[in-house]
């Protein structure tokens, strides 16, 4: 009985090491098959509408880090420029995200949890 026990409480590694397999090939699997709807979800767009997508994330970095930094330098106290900046920053990002997802919305037909 004492033996019987104690191979209940004996952490099997071979056990371990094989669910642990299955749990990232199927993490895995997930993301393979999320990839491949979102390319297939792309087949029927327009290709101005697929080379638009890069090339609006191209131009929001330049505008946000080439333009927006001038906030910064715009005052005498650096750190209240700095501040200003990472508000309009933020806001900024908020409006381009929201215009990326009504513009660029890619319906790859999966179901979001």
């Amino acid at each position: 009985m004492k033996d019987g026990l104690e191979e209940d409480l004996f952490i099997d590694n071979r056990k371990d090491s094989e669910s642990a397999f299955w749990r990232i090939k199927n993490a895995a699997d997930a993301q393979r098959d999320e990839r491949v709807h979102r390319i297939l979800a792309q087949e029927g767009e327009s290709f101005w509408l697929t080379l638009g997508r890069p090339l609006y994330i191209s131009i929001c970095i330049l505008f946000d880090f080439l333009i927006l930094s001038e906030i910064i330098f715009l005052f005498e106290n650096y750190y209240v420029g700095l501040i200003l900046f990472a508000l309009v920053l933020g806001f900024v990002m908020t409006v381009q995200k929201r215009f990326y997802d009504d513009k660029f919305k890619l319906d790859s037909g999966l179901n979001k949890k």
